[in-house]
């Protein structure tokens, strides 16, 4: 995506810059509006890992134990988890009451980028995810269908989110990590996203 590419741009292609999908609809008005912003901050923290190693997108250049690599599992895994909520409500999300230490230990394995893992399969498998939501957005009868949310220390109890509602917090998410990642990134070797 440069800085040339029109919304409209963005609302017929996906992260990649590829053209939609045969059979998808294109989408118009809101879902267009929330799937362009979801792809500008997806191109900004993918940007991020412009040119780096595996090793280098493995590194911890800050005091957070945040990397890149990480960083992009983790978003991934979040908008992976959350368009599955959209679809199947909270069983999609998990008890986390009834979290393990191993259980803890996996989320946390989330943030790194482990032995074996590459930036290119993380990059590809965050594609497939961005995809995925893509077409779930454009197929969709509406934005408006809520599922109640899983029982957790940090949703409100008794909390339903429509499916506009978890895009909205997929974008949030997206665009607050890519500023992690942005950080990382300039610690790492001086690169920016900007400026």
């Amino acid at each position: 995506m440069s800085e040339t590419t029109s919304v409209d741009e963005l609302t017929t292609r996906d992260i990649t810059g590829a053209p939609p999908a045969s059979g998808v609809p294109a989408v118009t008005g809101e879902r267009a509006d929330l799937l362009a912003m979801l792809a500008k901050h997806r191109h900004f923290l993918r940007f991020t890992t412009r040119d780096l190693t595996d090793e280098q997108a493995g590194l911890r250049t800050t005091a957070s134990e945040l990397c890149l690599g990480g960083l992009i599992k983790h978003v991934a895994a979040v908008e992976r988890n959350w368009v599955d909520f959209i679809l199947d409500g909270p069983s999609a999300m998990g008890d986390f009451a009834t979290m393990t230490e191993a259980d803890w230990a996996r989320r946390a394995d989330e943030f790194r980028l482990l032995p074996g893992e590459t930036l290119a399969g993380v990059l590809a498998d965050y594609t497939e995810v961005a995809q995925r939501t893509d077409e779930l957005v454009a197929a969709l009868p509406g934005l408006d269908a809520a599922q109640p949310l899983p029982e957790a220390p940090w949703f409100e109890p008794g909390a339903r989110w429509s499916a506009r509602r978890v895009l909205m917090h997929i974008i949030a998410e997206t665009a607050q990590h890519a500023g992690h990642a942005d950080i990382i990134r300039e610690s790492l070797d001086g690169a920016k996203s900007m400026g």
